[in-house]
């Protein structure tokens, strides 16, 4: 079994272990009320936009997210959460450098005593949740279970999916598609992000993601025979009808979309091993991105 097989599966575990741990790593975390910047790259940038979303929607304070390398942090931020597996992005540390000293600093890390998690006030370390192979499946699911469950969100749904998530069979329409689309509404969207940036990364396909609302403003033109859009949200009957009427395969959401997005790093996982490609080790990628000058 792959690095990757391995930690995919694991994911019930690191999600139950995480909920267990919540109120070891509350204090840590935004307090209700505080001005928030959220930063990251890559997949942490998009579990950053989800975050983001749901703690504005619950009305606990403006949220901003940001690449780390864009992140505007001379706003008046009361705390910067970076999400980093590593803790050794270049752009994640030297956004940290630049927050000014009144900003409180959160990292949320696999490593605990990487350069991130020195430059923090807090440190919430998942190192349970670290991974072997390059592309990040557990950690940053787990990390963003905890970041719901934080927020008072019902996390029970997600919990008793991932099992479902783990041995649902895979439409055989998704194994065989040329092309991939992936739809999110509301917090959903970064999740969807993440999605393409997970069968992108493993297997090189051609994968794309929206919000539901901005789909039917252009990207559907993609759509047709041979090729799927996956909507994370329940997407509305015109759109569903239109991807239909296309030709593509249309996956509607069965699950809650974190235990979606574990389907998805499974059908990645099986895309790659049939293009002859190791999902631990893709081309071109490495665990982390440190940047020379």
């Amino acid at each position: 079994m792959s690095h990757t097989r391995h930690e995919i599966a694991s994911q019930p575990d690191c999600w139950e272990r995480v909920i267990k741990e919540l109120p070891q790593h509350a204090p840590a975390l935004p307090a209700p009320g505080e001005r928030v910047a959220v930063i990251g790259c890559g997949t942490s940038l998009f579990m950053a936009q989800a975050y983001a979303h749901l703690r504005e929607e619950a009305g606990l304070g403006p949220t901003d997210a940001y690449p780390a390398s864009e992140a505007k942090l001379h706003r008046a931020y009361d705390r910067v959460l970076a999400l980093t597996r590593s803790g050794t992005t270049t752009e994640v540390l030297a956004a940290l450098d630049r927050a000014p000293d009144s900003t409180r600093i959160t990292t949320v890390t696999a490593v605990a005593g990487s350069p991130a998690a020195v430059a923090a006030h807090e440190v919430v370390c998942l190192d349970y949740a670290d991974e072997r192979s390059v592309v990040q499946t557990r950690f940053p699911t787990t990390q963003l279970l905890l970041l719901r469950a934080h927020l008072g969100l019902d996390t029970a749904h997600a919990l008793a999916d991932v099992a479902t998530a783990l041995t649902t069979e895979i439409d055989p329409e998704l194994l065989q598609a040329q092309q991939i689309t992936f739809l999110g509404a509301g917090w959903s969207t970064g999740v969807a992000a993440e999605a393409a940036l997970k069968v992108r990364e493993a297997a090189a396909w051609w994968t794309e993601s929206y919000s539901v609302m901005e789909y039917r403003h252009g990207p559907i033109a993609v759509a047709a025979p041979g090729r799927a859009v996956w909507s994370l949200s329940p997407p509305p009957p015109a759109l569903a009808d239109g991807v239909l009427a296309t030709g593509a395969h249309l996956r509607r959401p069965r699950l809650d979309p974190l235990a979606e997005l574990v389907v998805v790093q499974r059908l990645a996982v099986e895309l790659a091993t049939a293009a002859g490609r190791d999902p631990d080790r893709p081309a071109h990628l490495t665990r982390s991105v440190i940047l020379d000058g």
